[in-house]
């Protein structure tokens, strides 16, 4: 069993079309299902979240931090870490992934200049620092910003 699977018991459900409050042969008739009395039974209950006039818990809690909405989630590689690829071979985000060097490159990658490359790549990634793009030309590679 897993989560494609699963669906509602038998006669759990309503169709979307069901009316409530259509009298007692109907099945939910009276009070259409609100109880009795109170104030959720009324029109106009209170928005949820509302508790009564007490400070809401939303309210309660403390708040903390600040999340920028414009930072970017860059994934940072070393030169040396890209020797696991053959010699000539063209290395994408694609690749790092298949290769398990990358497992979720969220906002982009970017090749940092940590290490040494033995191996002549042309790669491809979202930035490159000054000395990485140096140590991948110096190999005989090229770096493409994609």
């Amino acid at each position: 069993m897993d989560l494609s699977n699963l669906h509602p018991a038998e006669g759990s459900v309503h169709s979307g079309n069901f009316r409530r409050g259509r009298g007692h042969g109907s099945g939910n008739g009276k009070t259409a299902g609100k109880g009795h009395k109170g104030q959720k039974a009324r029109s106009g209950a209170p928005r949820p979240g509302f508790e009564g006039g007490q400070m809401p818990l939303y309210r309660r809690l403390p708040k903390r931090g600040f999340k920028c909405r414009n930072s970017k989630e860059i994934v940072g590689i070393n030169v040396a870490e890209l020797n696991r690829f053959e010699d000539g071979s063209e290395v994408s985000i694609g690749a790092m992934i298949a290769s398990g060097l990358v497992s979720n490159p969220r906002d982009g990658v970017k090749i940092l200049g940590n290490g040494e490359l033995t191996k002549k790549l042309n790669v491809k990634a979202s930035a490159f620092s000054e000395s990485a793009k140096a140590k991948i030309e110096a190999a005989g590679g090229t770096a493409e910003v994609v």
